[in-house]
């Protein structure tokens, strides 16, 4: 007898074994803290009690994911993949508990069992697995697709160690290791059944087989394999849940046995150690050539395991790649997954066997491009032995779209040759460079900035030539972010406030923050408003007095600037804007001043030189003012 399966035949245990009430709660994390942490109460550490939380709210998570996925199966459903090398998801415990809606039923629970929510809320680790704005406007679009219910996978790379844990001595950065995966890390799901082959290096040979179709291999130098760790999302005030998938490295074969039986140890895990280096780390220090290649390695490693994927996927329903591009919308987030362009071509060309000038079609209408710079000197490249040494294939794909592209320009702008040198996607000044921004907006139906001005600008400057010849390509996306972070749960105060005097609505809807406006001149409202705020920066005044040992004045102004430190985001104005105040005091000018305190936060990636001496400067400036 054949039996079918479906999700909802389990709705009734399942809610029995994942209910959202105080007393399931609390049966399921003690569970946990039993059969998973293999702890009782009176021994359980710290750690051991925010795994039990962790995995008895992802239980209620899966539940909603499951669903989720069934449902998309079911309908088909186009799905959008965000292709992104950086995701700042934050810490999730906090966050997934007010998409559940249980915030406060857990809070209850643990009290009566002696547990406080914040200190297991406080201990939690985060996943470093970005820079800054990126990764952070990656990990907001996760969240907003969830909640909007529009299908999506964020497809990434599993750093091993994040972004470096910043330590400061004697006014200098100083980096550590970012182990954030020494305790597990419960929110994740391995899913080893899917080993994804990845090739590196090597040449190529060609032929033309008996239907006079040139055909290419490649023969790799080496071979790597990639397994997904997939992390729900969860939309907020809805019942669906989208994933994030991120791909770890694995070599094909851990050990080499007859290297280790000869008394070889380090050949015999030398292929194991040169594999998982790809993922070791984000954003290996790019300074000397190893690092170059180890990053290209990264940005082709998640692409191809990506791509391979959707192509998995897509054929579990469908016998054909024709409609791949109605199935899967993917978005570059900037230049580090261009190289799916080239990517996809060769799956499609190479590996399935598809006429080129088709490959071409559905590659274009699959892509959309987001452009994060202006600065020339800040758009991807990658010089061409370097690039020929680790994707050989590639290189080939890209000659031929730029050949095919450049003909497309010359036949529109003929006799233009500084606008063909422009717009190549080969740099041929010397050292020669593959440029990877003019891939992607080549390979792209859609390219958008993050800003209105940013957009315009991009148009009138850096992609000024691709904008003339596809206009209709460009639109603008603004950047946002997530309320549910960075309002309902960084602010607790103001956003019970706000839900008294406004509603709810906001929270899906930031718009609604419009009916604020009436408030602006109603001194009740702007008395309480005042109160909550004065609360907030005693809060972080306590903050500052334990770490940095200074005295906040709360009564004056919190002048703060916390970003990635980097020459174009200007810290160093700030900081001569407060050495100018200073002065203004030291000179007896400080008449009408209102008492001022500066708080600067940030890191500086490891190998800029001018970032590392800001952060010195900063350092040096307050232990004068201070």
């Amino acid at each position: 007898m054949t039996m079918k399966f479906e999700p909802s035949d389990l709705d009734g245990v399942a809610g029995m074994l994942v209910g959202l009430d105080g007393p399931s709660i609390s049966r399921d994390y003690l569970f946990n803290l039993f059969c998973r942490q293999a702890k009782f109460a009176e021994v359980a550490t710290l750690n051991d009690k925010y795994m039990a939380l962790s995995y008895t709210v992802r239980d209620r998570m899966l539940h909603r994911w499951i669903h989720t996925a069934h449902a998309y199966f079911e309908r088909e459903s186009r799905t959008v993949a965000y292709l992104s090398a950086e995701y700042l998801i934050g810490p999730q415990l906090a966050s997934n508990l007010l998409s559940l809606g249980i915030y406060e039923e857990t809070e209850k629970a643990l009290g009566q069992l002696g547990v406080k929510l914040d200190d297991l809320i406080e201990h939690e680790e985060e996943p470093g697995l970005g820079n800054g704005g990126l990764g952070r406007l990656a990990a907001c679009y996760m969240d907003s697709l969830a909640t909007l219910q529009i299908p999506a996978i964020g497809y990434g790379i599993r750093y091993e160690f994040g972004i470096f844990d910043q330590q400061i001595r004697e006014g200098q950065q100083v980096e550590a290791t970012d182990s954030w995966l020494r305790y597990g890390y419960p929110w994740e799901v391995r899913r080893p059944e899917i080993e994804l082959v990845v090739k590196l290096g090597g040449h190529t040979e060609g032929h033309v087989d008996e239907s006079g179709r040139y055909v290419a291999t490649w023969i790799p130098g080496r071979i790597v394999k990639g397994i997904p760790y997939d992390t729900p999302v969860l939309g907020f005030g809805v019942e669906n849940a989208n994933f994030l998938r991120l791909w770890q490295a694995v070599a094909v074969e851990a050990l080499d046995l007859a290297a280790f039986n000869a008394g070889d140890y380090f050949r015999a895990v030398q292929q194991k150690v040169a594999s998982e280096n790809i993922t070791k780390i984000l954003y290996p220090n790019d300074q000397p050539e190893v690092g170059k290649i180890l990053r290209l390695e990264q940005q082709y490693f998640f692409v191809s395991c990506s791509l391979q994927d959707m192509i998995r996927i897509h054929l579990q329903r469908d016998q054909s790649l024709d409609r791949f591009h109605e199935k899967y919308a993917v978005q570059l987030n900037d230049t580090h997954p261009a190289l799916s362009v080239a990517e996809l071509m060769r799956l499609f060309v190479d590996e399935h066997g598809m006429e080129w000038e088709k490959a071409w079609g559905i590659t274009t209408r699959t892509f959309g491009y987001t452009n994060h710079t202006l600065l020339p000197e800040a758009l991807e490249t990658w010089s061409l032995p370097l690039f020929r040494r680790v994707l050989p294939r590639h290189l080939e794909i890209i000659l031929e779209i730029n050949r095919r592209f450049l003909e497309t320009v010359r036949a529109r702008f003929p006799d233009d040759e500084g606008r063909i040198s422009r717009m190549s996607l080969i740099d041929e000044h010397v050292p020669k460079s593959v440029r990877m921004a003019n891939l992607a907006c080549v390979g792209s139906h859609a390219i958008n900035g993050v800003a209105a001005l940013h957009t315009d600008l991009l148009k009138q400057t850096v992609l000024a030539d691709f904008a003339e010849l596809y206009p209709a390509r460009f639109s603008n996306k603004t950047n946002g972010v997530t309320q549910r972070r960075f309002l309902l749960l960084a602010n607790p105060r103001f956003s019970a406030l706000l839900k008294e005097v406004i509603g709810s609505g906001w929270i899906r809807d930031l718009t609604q923050l419009n009916g604020l406006e009436p408030y602006a001149t109603d001194p009740a409202f702007i008395e309480r408003f005042q109160a909550l705020r004065r609360l907030n920066k005693l809060e972080l005044a306590r903050r500052i007095k334990e770490s940095c040992g200074v005295e906040a004045d709360v009564d004056g102004i919190f002048d703060v600037q916390v970003k990635r430190i980097h020459e174009y985001k200007r810290q160093h104005l700030n900081v001569l804007h407060t050495i100018a105040l200073y002065q203004r005091i030291k000179e007896g000018r400080a008449a009408g001043m209102v008492p001022r305190t500066v708080i600067f936060g940030g890191k500086a990636a490891p190998g800029y030189h001018m970032a590392r001496l800001m952060i010195r400067l900063i350092h040096d400036v307050a232990d004068v003012i201070n």
